[in-house]
């Protein structure tokens, strides 16, 4: 092992943090082998390996379990000693290579509250400014449809159907949906659409884009994201908040007020049900906080 630790600091030159985690998971993998009487490479077996990933998330008497990024960091290092041993001819066999690290659970997205993302929306743009209404119907947009920043700013005019309550988006591979558009966002939209768009267009040479810049056009990406960080820090939010969080908000939303997974995957514009699956972890999540907090017999 000391070999194998002086070849990391030397050659692969890693962190001395990466070092000190990589050192304490190989001496708990030593302490396992000698508890199944190994005292060479050469004797370990793949089952004693997976043995020990078995531990490592079960935990033991001397040790508490470990979460799965931690436990496969430690079987990373593991797998590392034993295709060392290898290389240095110290073994056979790699008996690690077949052994794989623990799948991380799926990061659940961050979602607004309901509270926060109307105080959000109330606090975009100054109040009365030709921006500011401009901005509204753009975080309103944002949320009321589900839309990614990239198909917010590319809007034409001719894709808002307003009085039919609707909003073609282009999304990804130029797939296009047609999503309904809720009473605020729509009010908004129109707001900006009669009062504020035509001072903007003005100073330009003319564009459809629905939503634009202080100069006449089209509003990018950057600036609309811009738009909703500003608004954000006015409301108070201390969260790190972009584009895609009112894209999570809005289909957790939809899905804790019981609307269908197939529903949202068709509003989200995603090709497979599976990426829209990950929200239902979150309103399994939020279930659960409930359950724990309000269930008489929840708790042991």
């Amino acid at each position: 092992m000391r070999s194998y630790l002086d070849h990391l600091t030397v050659e692969r030159g890693l962190a001395a943090n990466t070092l000190a985690s990589y050192r304490r998971d190989l001496r708990r993998y030593v302490d396992h082998l000698a508890a199944l009487g190994r005292t060479q490479l050469g004797e370990v077996t793949e089952a004693d390996v997976t043995g020990f990933l078995v531990r490592l998330r079960t935990g033991d008497e001397d040790h508490p379990s470990l979460s799965s990024t931690s436990a496969g960091r430690a079987v990373v290092a593991v797998r590392g000693l034993h295709r060392f041993a290898l290389r240095e001819g110290a073994v056979t066999v790699d008996v690690a290579a077949a052994v794989r690290p623990p799948t991380p659970p799926k990061r659940l997205p961050k979602a607004l509250t309901v509270t926060e993302v109307e105080a959000i929306l109330d606090a975009a743009g100054a109040p009365g400014t030709t921006l500011a209404l401009r901005d509204r119907a753009l975080l309103e947009l944002l949320y009321g449809t589900g839309a990614r920043i990239s198909e917010a700013v590319g809007l034409d005019l001719d894709d808002l159907d307003l009085d039919a309550s609707t909003v073609r988006l282009s999304g990804k591979g130029g797939k296009q949906r047609l999503v309904p558009v809720g009473s605020y966002a729509r009010d908004a939209v129109s707001a900006y659409l009669v009062r504020a768009r035509p001072d903007l267009v003005t100073t330009g040479r003319g564009t459809p884009a629905v939503f634009l810049n202080a100069r006449g056009g089209r509003l990018s990406r950057q600036s609309a994201w811009t738009v909703l960080a500003k608004a954000s820090e006015r409301a108070g939010i201390t969260a790190t908040v972009s584009p895609h969080t009112l894209r999570h908000s809005f289909a957790t939303h939809l899905l804790d007020g019981g609307a269908d997974v197939r529903v949202v995957q068709e509003l989200l514009g995603h090709a497979s049900v599976t990426t829209t699956q990950i929200y239902t972890l979150v309103t399994v999540e939020k279930l659960r906080e409930v359950y724990a907090t309000a269930h008489p017999r929840s708790r042991g």
